[in-house]
């Protein structure tokens, strides 16, 4: 059975992700294809292994059963095109959590400890002495307490802040949060949050979540963090929540257009954190999407329900 690693796998990952499955699984008949010849090789794979799908590709690969997504979210694939020919879709959620966890901790302890004025002060050669605050004074949402932001809710705790989230299905959070509400309290966890943090997908439902309404619930003296995805925030409300003061700052890992424009306003604040949708990089990505993809490809044979499989 013929796996396809296709050359759309960023950063030039594809090499050594095929390295390492081949460590892990030499018995695997595996190909990795370059642009030009990416429709004839998906023609008789039935597992593509990718970052995207475009069309032609999904057109091309008649005997497609799998497809083995390289991130945690899939809104760039078509669920209903996979779903009606029947092809499964899994991702590699679960992979990120501890790097994009830490860079949240990197964010809140930025605002927190005044890294913010440190950074004004030094551009100006001002000597001035500052009080900085402390993680254990504060309060926490997360919004999507998935593997992400089971992690964050983790390594909050362990500096002592107080953690609450919003998860669509509250039984089964774990039990690091204080407290934890449905999709429809979303509204009690903006109210209580000093910092809150955006870490759910992107769907339907989630789409413009954050918007002047929901801006206008959270504090002033609260920050923004969003490592989710840029559709979860309504950007231009958040502008001008950020131009009235309503907010006390922001970190940014995603945006609604990606890379972010040079014109946007959002470069001009100092209190607004940018990186460019880096949270989940880590040198042992392409080891761990190897881990998922193995254990997947066992229980693909074994007929077993495959892990994180979304379609």
């Amino acid at each position: 059975m013929t796996v396809v690693v296709t050359p759309y796998v960023f950063e030039q990952g594809g090499p050594l992700l095929v390295d390492e499955i081949r460590q892990r699984r030499p018995d695997i008949d595996l190909e990795r294809s370059d642009e030009e010849g990416v429709l004839e090789a998906v023609a008789d794979a039935e597992i593509v292994v990718t970052g995207r799908l475009p069309e032609d590709v999904l057109a091309a690969a008649d005997d497609l059963r799998w497809v083995q997504a390289l991130s945690a979210g899939t809104d760039a694939y078509d669920h209903d095109a996979l779903a009606e020919r029947g092809v499964a879709l899994t991702t590699v959620s679960g992979i990120h959590a501890r790097p994009v966890a830490q860079q949240v901790m990197g964010y809140l302890f930025h605002f927190e400890r005044r890294f913010d004025r440190a950074i004004a002060q030094r551009r100006n050669r001002e000597w001035e002495r500052y009080v900085a605050g402390e993680l254990g004074d504060r309060t926490v949402g997360i919004v999507g307490v998935g593997a992400i932001g089971s992690q964050i809710a983790e390594y909050c705790t362990a500096f002592g802040a107080r953690t609450v989230g919003v998860k669509r299905d509250p039984t089964d959070a774990p039990a690091t949060l204080d407290a934890v509400y449905g999709p429809a309290d979303l509204e009690r966890v903006l109210a209580k949050s000093d910092y809150l943090v955006l870490a759910c997908p992107l769907t339907d439902e989630t789409r413009g979540l954050i918007d002047a309404d929901a801006l206008a619930t959270v504090s002033d003296e609260s920050v923004l963090v969003n490592i989710s995805r840029g559709g979860v925030v309504d950007q231009r409300a958040l502008e001008v929540a950020l131009e009235t003061d309503e907010l006390r700052g922001a970190a940014l890992d995603v945006f609604e257009e990606e890379p972010l424009p040079e014109d946007s306003p959002l470069w001009d604040h100092d209190n607004v954190l940018v990186t460019p949708h880096v949270a989940g990089a880590t040198p042992h990505y392409w080891r761990r999407c190897a881990d998922v993809f193995v254990r997947n490809y066992d229980r693909f044979f074994e007929g077993a329900d495959l892990e994180n499989r979304v379609v």
